[in-house]
Parts: structure tokens; C-alpha cells; sequence
């Protein structure tokens, strides 16, 4: 799992990739990420699998801020990053949520 940023110079945001590797789960057909920055909408933000079978998800989001977030993996299992920048107990769960700093 990896996350890159990139700051942009001219607005306050800063474009985030997030990615899944393919060998992380057998059998991934596909993945959502889900978070503060879509309201954990399921279906808002599908990433995409390239051809090494990766899935990938960029946005923009405001600099200065920190985002809870997971990935949801064929409608039904849960995964954190391991590149996370920390870990915040869920409000709904026992789980804990992935969380990114910009």
C-alpha cells in the first residue's frame, strides 16, 4: 500500500494518490475508497485497476488537514493502509480508520 502527495503550488490542495497493490488480497475484483472526503459513500469513489492489477485513487484535497479513511474491498471486507500517516478509532466500529496528514 502506498500513499503519495503532492502539494501544488498555486492552490491550497495538495493531490493524493492512493494505492492498493494487487498482491495485498487474492481475488480483489474491486475496490472503493471510502472517507471524510466523499462522507464514506460507497459507490463515490471507485478506484481503478491497472494493468500490474493495482487499484489506484487520485484526489485533491485541502492542505492543513487530516482525512479518515479505508478501503472497501469487493463491497464487503475492510482494509487500513500501512502507509497511513495514523490510526483513529472509528466512530461506528471497533475498528480503527486509516488516517492521511496533509
Amino acid at each position: 500500500m502506498s500513499i503519495s502527495k503532492q502539494y501544488l503550488k498555486t492552490k491550497p490542495l495538495c493531490k493524493v494518490t492512493f494505492t492498493l497493490p494487487a498482491h495485498r488480497l487474492e481475488n480483489i475484483e474491486q475496490v472503493a475508497l471510502l472517507g471524510e472526503f466523499n462522507d464514506w459513500d460507497p459507490v463515490a469513489l471507485p478506484m481503478k485497476k491497472s494493468k500490474s492489477g493495482d487499484f489506484t485513487a487520485t484526489l485533491n484535497l485541502e492542505k492543513n488537514k487530516a482525512y479518515q479513511f479505508r478501503y472497501l474491498v469487493n463491497g464487503g471486507t475492510w482494509l487500513n493502509d500501512d502507509a497511513a500517516d495514523s490510526y483513529q478509532p472509528s466512530p461506528v466500529s471497533y475498528d480503527h480508520n486509516s488516517v492521511v496528514l496533509l
